[in-house]
């Protein structure tokens, strides 16, 4: 086996052929994201947690909680009032998956 560094690959052999592992995986990495940018749109802004939640109409550990990876709560409503308060622009897509046949 080849060594490296690159995590995909290191997480592609330890997941195996397990598709329920490897979507969990993909969950989990879509949370990291979705908290990631929030927390770059804001601070980008040059606003604290406290500015923003004053902006969308709510307190500041909701905004913390929104920006941890580990928060799976995201809703389409409140991303779309982050995006209006920080004069962005909301964008969903769907893409094919990766580990997901089609029907």
């Amino acid at each position: 086996m080849v060594k490296t560094k690159d995590a995909l690959k290191i997480l592609d052999r330890l997941t195996g052929d397990d598709p329920e592992l490897r979507d969990r995986i993909a969950e989990e990495a879509l949370n990291c994201r979705v908290a990631r940018r929030i927390y770059d749109a804001r601070t980008e802004a040059g606003l604290t947690q406290e500015d923003l939640a004053r902006l969308i109409g709510t307190k500041q550990p909701v905004i913390a909680r929104l920006e941890n990876a580990d928060y799976e709560g995201h809703s389409l409503s409140m991303l779309r009032r982050i995006a209006e308060a920080l004069g962005k622009r909301l964008e969903v897509r769907f893409e094919p998956s990766p580990t997901r046949r089609r029907r």
